[in-house]
């Protein structure tokens, strides 16, 4: 369980931090709905059954725990280790992988298989993805009905914060467990900074181009935080770790996150995936950020 949670926090770290800032986007012409789909990218697994394509998902990343019917579905590796020759043996008439996995688009364009490109960027880009999916998979109209009502929600949590302060905050993407050593934080690029940003906070680290943050503790005491949103997102956790997890903070007790005891630990894999759970993700950053809101 260990060595897989660790082997989780690398391959988001490591997709964060490869894919492309442009919208997701299709490289080969359909001319009928995609009937045999493999994933190897879980945020748009979990679009494709939500848009109704589920029952044409025939094999997904090794990575893929939502929603349950993917459980029981066949694995072929992941953004660094996909299983090329499986894929092929399966005849898929759609696969879609990171645009960073060159070597395995060049593989599958010269096989004549269809390809979707995951170039995501920002907030902005997850309902062109959507709609682009239901293009492909003949659920066009349902991944409009998903995604309004995914906008519907993110724009309740707009107004919800709307007018009060944009506190100073810091979004910690991982750490050595039990400890502040190898901290990533948000930076001022990607999904990530944008929720943090519709959730009513300020980034400490906005000025930063990058998705992805290695941050020191003289950083942290520099940036002086007034709101830490601290995700775990490898598994569940019980009140007694997230206790311990949370006095890890205790000796940083300068930053003003710390001495105001807003140090705020959020806990599920929904957080750090750009997918149909992304409303309900938004929620908890905003009410780490402003729980009086919601008072």
């Amino acid at each position: 369980m260990v060595a897989r949670a660790t082997r989780l926090i690398v391959a988001l770290a490591v997709a964060a931090a490869l894919a492309c800032s442009a919208p997701a986007s299709h490289d080969t012409t359909r001319t009928a709905p995609a009937r045999r789909i493999i994933s190897l990218v879980p945020a748009l697994t979990e679009i494709l059954f939500a848009i109704g394509a589920g029952p044409q998902v025939i094999a997904v990343s090794s990575y893929d725990d939502d929603p349950p019917e993917v459980k029981t579905l066949p694995r072929v590796g992941a953004l660094l280790d996909p299983d090329t020759e499986r894929i092929l043996s399966m005849r898929p008439d759609l696969v879609l992988v990171y645009g960073s996995q060159a070597e395995l688009f060049n593989q599958l364009n010269r096989a004549g298989i269809p390809i979707f490109r995951y170039r995501h960027g920002g907030l902005a880009e997850l309902t062109p993805t959507f709609h682009q999916l239901g293009e492909l998979t003949g659920h066009a109209e349902e991944a409009a009905r998903v995604s309004g009502d995914i906008e519907r929600r993110l724009g309740q949590v707009r107004m919800r914060v709307s007018g009060r302060g944009r506190p100073r905050t810091l979004l910690v993407m991982s750490r050595e467990p039990m400890s502040l050593r190898q901290l990533d934080a948000s930076g001022g690029v990607g999904f990530l900074n944008d929720l943090v940003e519709l959730a009513g906070g300020a980034n400490v680290f906005a000025d930063v181009g990058r998705q992805a943050v290695r941050v020191s503790t003289e950083m942290l005491l520099a940036k002086a935080p007034e709101v830490i949103v601290d995700l775990h997102y490898t598994g569940a956790m019980d009140e007694a770790q997230l206790r311990k997890e949370r006095e890890v903070w205790r000796p940083l007790a300068s930053i003003p996150a710390v001495k105001a005891n807003r140090v705020q630990l959020l806990v599920g894999d929904h957080l750090v995936v750009p997918g149909p759970r992304i409303a309900r993700a938004a929620e908890e950053y905003a009410r780490a950020i402003h729980p009086d809101a919601f008072q």
